[in-house]
């Protein structure tokens, strides 16, 4: 099976979804299971993991109903607040759906490059594994030292980094996100989505070649078992079709086995989110 291991849904909402700024146009929209099936069967892919865009129960609830609804929705990865003291009761509720399969928190976004070793934030992430949760790491590079150390925290976790963690591919400068990678691919139960890359490269010229170095550090890091496929559709269309962005790393394993191939493709995701 293919499956895309990173996707959104969304009813436009301008004021909750502001980072959509006027760069964004196109994503303006509503985005709902009914405008990505035709572009899954169009491009072969079996199913999908749905992962959170706003940081609300609301937004869990949300996802859950729609793979209630749509069988090729294998998973979704919402979000509670990790912080809660009342995180057990809170995580018991979401164990009683069984395509919820983590959570993920928008880290990229807190002011504290340290925020992911807060006690408040650490004590709700060891509770996932109690009930069978992976936990999705959103990150800038910058906060990478932080991951480090997260990653030696929580070696029984299954954790899993979004789009690369975003490296500069604009610059081209990899040396740094290069090293920290090496080091947090050293944890066994770390995975990483090669996905959101032609969101962080220049939207009108990029090109397939720009991304090969880091793919290579990635894939020589991860190996062919822990890397993940992954569109970020609908955020993708603002630099590129659903086509191109599975071509980018279609093209890019094309030298791999059959085997690992349809592991970055989908086997992996699988094995990762029990799907």
């Amino acid at each position: 099976m293919i499956i895309d291991a990173h996707q959104h849904f969304w009813k436009y909402d301008p004021i909750r979804d502001a980072w959509i700024d006027d760069t964004m146009e196109v994503i303006r929209n509503d985005f709902f299971p009914e405008h990505l099936a035709p572009v899954f069967k169009a491009h072969g892919i079996d199913g999908c993991v749905a992962v959170q865009a706003d940081q609300s129960d609301k937004e869990s609830a949300f996802l859950l109903d729609l793979a209630a609804k749509h069988d090729f929705i294998k998973g979704v990865v919402g979000w509670t607040d990790l912080r809660s003291p009342d995180i057990h009761t809170q995580l018991a509720h979401y164990a009683s759906f069984p395509r919820m399969k983590g959570f993920r928190h928008i880290v990229q976004g807190e002011p504290d490059p340290m925020f992911l070793l807060r006690e408040d934030f650490c004590h709700g992430i060891l509770a996932l594994a109690q009930y069978d949760f992976t936990y999705d790491i959103l990150v800038y590079p910058k906060q990478l030292p932080a991951v480090e150390q997260f990653v030696k925290r929580f070696p029984e976790q299954r954790l899993i980094i979004d789009h690369l963690a975003k490296p500069d591919f604009k610059s081209g400068e990899l040396a740094e996100w290069a090293t920290s990678m090496k080091r947090i691919a050293e944890s066994p139960n770390v995975y990483c989505k090669v996905s959101g890359l032609v969101t962080e490269a220049d939207w009108q010229h990029w090109e397939a070649r720009h991304f090969a170095p880091f793919l290579d550090i990635a894939l020589d890091a991860f190996g062919a078992d822990r890397l993940v496929y992954g569109s970020d559709w609908p955020v993708c269309l603002l630099a590129a079709e659903y086509g191109e962005v599975k071509g980018i790393i279609t093209d890019f394993i094309s030298r791999l086995s059959i085997t690992e191939q349809q592991q970055i493709m989908g086997g992996n995701a699988i094995t990762f989110y029990h799907l």
